[in-house]
């Protein structure tokens, strides 16, 4: 749980990912259409380390525990909750106001 949340919080957004799915894919490819950079880790691609975050991102609340977003070190959730943001435009504000955007 520690080195997720200093993970988390390392960057503006942050995003747990697994390179085989496709609503991490949605997710990764909806922040770089709104400009933002954000630090994306794949779980798959780190083994060990990747399934003890996972575990910590399943104690969090996530399910599935990928996509799993994380604005200004909070963690806002997954394609559900991004997508819902997004769509009631309160997405781009809260990237504004963690620094992820400027525009």
């Amino acid at each position: 749980m520690e080195r997720l949340t200093r993970l988390a919080s390392q960057r503006a957004v942050v995003i747990f990912s697994k390179s085989t799915c496709c609503m991490s894919h949605t997710i990764k490819t909806l922040f770089y259409d709104l400009g933002v950079n954000p630090t994306v880790h794949e779980l798959d691609a780190e083994p060990r380390a990747g399934k003890e975050i996972e575990k910590a991102l399943i104690r969090l609340g996530c399910s599935p525990s990928v996509p799993a977003v994380f604005i200004g070190g909070e963690l806002v959730g997954g394609a559900n909750e991004v997508m819902t943001l997004h769509l009631s435009s309160s997405l781009v504000p809260l990237l504004k106001q963690a620094g992820a955007i400027w525009l």
